[in-house]
């Protein structure tokens, strides 16, 4: 009987979380998606040595986890998309800049256009592992200039 009980009680648990997911993607009107936004700059910059610069600005909320503004760049191949750094955010509802810098592992990026991601992503506890939480995310087509 235990076993049933169980089994029962995680069958529930993942119902509830299904009916509420529908919830958890925001319409249009509420008001979290105009509190919470992260943009990218048109412009990112190519050091000599490699190392890439991303910026742009975020605004978000409180959240009960860390956050994080991360960034990822493509350029010819846009499936293979490359990390660049990762800023932490303060989320008091004002708008903030980020900036991030990195330099790709398996690629040499050239100046010219490329498509960045930046994500706003909130590391929620949940138990043993914390979960990620996106607050907002932005894709734009940008120039990496040399420099």
């Amino acid at each position: 009987m235990p076993v049933r009980s169980a089994a029962f009680a995680t069958a529930a648990g993942a119902a509830l979380l299904l009916l509420a997911a529908p919830a958890a993607t925001a319409a249009p009107h509420d008001a979290r998606l105009v509190a919470e936004s992260v943009t990218v700059d048109p412009t990112g910059r190519i050091a000599a040595d490699g190392s890439v610069t991303l910026s742009g600005t975020y605004r978000c909320t409180g959240g009960s986890g860390p956050v994080f503004v991360s960034s990822t760049v493509s350029q010819s191949d846009p499936s293979a998309r490359f990390g660049v750094g990762g800023t932490r955010a303060v989320c008091d509802g004002l708008e903030h800049r980020w900036v991030n810098t990195g330099t790709p592992d398996t690629v040499v990026l050239e100046p010219g256009a490329a498509h960045v991601e930046a994500t706003l992503m909130e590391l929620r506890p949940m138990g043993i592992v914390p979960l990620p939480s996106f607050h907002a995310r932005q894709g734009q087509d940008v120039v990496l200039t040399a420099g």
